[in-house]
């Protein structure tokens, strides 16, 4: 069984899968066969294996659903609706790459049959927003009663499936008796796919519509709502607390100052200076024949542009780098803040550490290789990063309450 891609995105996609059988999104064994399968960096292969186990445990599925063997369906329905995530997220790289919308609906409708057979049943949601809606999920507790409860907003980064908000916090909070609402915001999900939103910097605009629907249920503590961000909403949720102050504590995982930093880390410094020169054809021009003889490249490059609604990568990267904390905006947040810091932090290296150095008000939590929570969001490690986040999070609600 294959134990390590060199291509860095099938080496950190499958560490994410192996992560996400944690919480039931996915099973190692099936995992391992089906990476097995795939040559490095063949996208192709991956669309194609992870597909064809994704159509396999929907039939699955299905079967059991028909018997009303319930849980089983429900296990068997996550596990599929990871496998289209996963097979979505390459299918911009291969020859069919209007996949990536079809394969994205396939997860999402995997999911929702998942959802229904939850205890209790996960609510579909609709959050207003700007003239439409942003489609999310409300968790929660089993046993709960209708008491106000503490509330965790759950804010994906820039490519992550609503399932692994599940993971991601999600699950943690419903066995501690939280409610919790993962939702697709601009260049998110249904969001992107269906309504064609795009990224958008001032994520503050997102946030407070979130608030003000959240704060319109019985059962959410207008004192206990956090708000936590994972990848790229290590940005957007520093950016949304400091003008959205209704939120009791923050959480991200990693710090992100500058999103753009992942994309210029390793631009040559002739495009350094074509983007800088505001230079936006010879940008394009230069790009396109660089990636020529590198499709495994030019395919993450259009994956990573979808969310911007842009074809082109100046207006990409330009739009990224647009994406930056100043300290005039970080003095702004005026709540508790837990940055998470993990070893060999791959796409924003030294951030954390910065974002905790210029906000007070903040804890940083590291996550080391030896515990093997190493990596961007600790992928292999969701157990060790759910207690420390959590156990922060209970003391810092306790201590503000007394």
């Amino acid at each position: 069984m294959k134990r390590y891609f060199e291509d860095e995105g099938f080496e950190f996609a499958r560490l994410n899968l192996l992560g996400a059988a944690y919480r039931g999104l996915s099973d190692v064994g099936e995992v391992l066969v089906t990476l097995d399968r795939i040559p490095d960096g063949d996208r192709e292969a991956w669309v194609r294996e992870f597909t064809a186990l994704a159509e396999r445990l929907e039939e699955q599925a299905h079967a059991s659903a028909v018997a009303r063997h319930h849980i089983s369906a429900r296990s068997a329905y996550l596990r599929a609706s990871t496998y289209f995530d996963e097979a979505s997220s390459c299918a911009l790289g291969t020859s069919a790459p209007e996949r990536f919308s079809t394969l994205w609906q396939r997860h999402r409708k995997c999911w929702d049959e998942a959802a229904v057979r939850f205890e209790p049943p996960v609510e579909r949601v609709a959050i207003p927003y700007e003239g439409t809606r942003l489609e999310g999920y409300f968790f929660r507790p089993k046993h709960g009663g209708g008491a106000p409860r503490p509330t965790l907003i759950l804010n994906n980064g820039s490519d992550g499936p609503v399932t692994s908000m599940w993971k991601d916090g999600g699950a943690a909070a419903v066995e501690r008796g939280w409610n919790a609402l993962a939702f697709d915001g601009p260049g998110q999900g249904d969001a992107l796919h269906r309504q064609k939103l795009s990224f958008l910097p001032d994520w503050e605009r997102v946030i407070t519509p979130v608030v003000d629907w959240l704060l319109t249920w019985p059962d959410v503590d207008p004192r206990r709502i956090v708000l936590q961000g994972v990848s790229q909403a290590g940005y957007m949720v520093p950016r949304a607390v400091a003008f959205e102050h209704r939120i009791a504590a923050a959480v991200v995982d990693p710090g992100v100052l500058r999103v753009g930093d992942s994309w210029t880390a390793h631009l040559p410094q002739e495009m350094r200076q074509l983007l800088d020169a505001n230079e936006r054809e010879a940008f394009d021009g230069s790009m396109e024949l660089g990636l020529k003889e590198s499709p495994s490249e030019q395919a993450g490059l259009r994956w990573r542009m979808a969310p911007y609604g842009t074809q082109s990568p100046f207006e990409a990267f330009k739009a990224a780098e647009a994406m930056r904390l100043d300290a005039e905006l970080l003095a702004r947040i005026e709540c508790p803040v837990l940055i998470t810091s993990p070893d060999h932090e791959q796409f924003w290296p030294g951030q954390s550490e910065e974002l905790h150095a210029a906000l007070g008000s903040s804890t940083l939590s590291r996550f080391t290789e030896d515990e093997g929570a190493g990596g961007h969001c600790e992928p292999a490690a969701m157990g060790l990063r759910d207690e420390r986040v959590f156990d922060w999070l209970e003391h810092t609600l306790h201590a503000g309450s007394a």
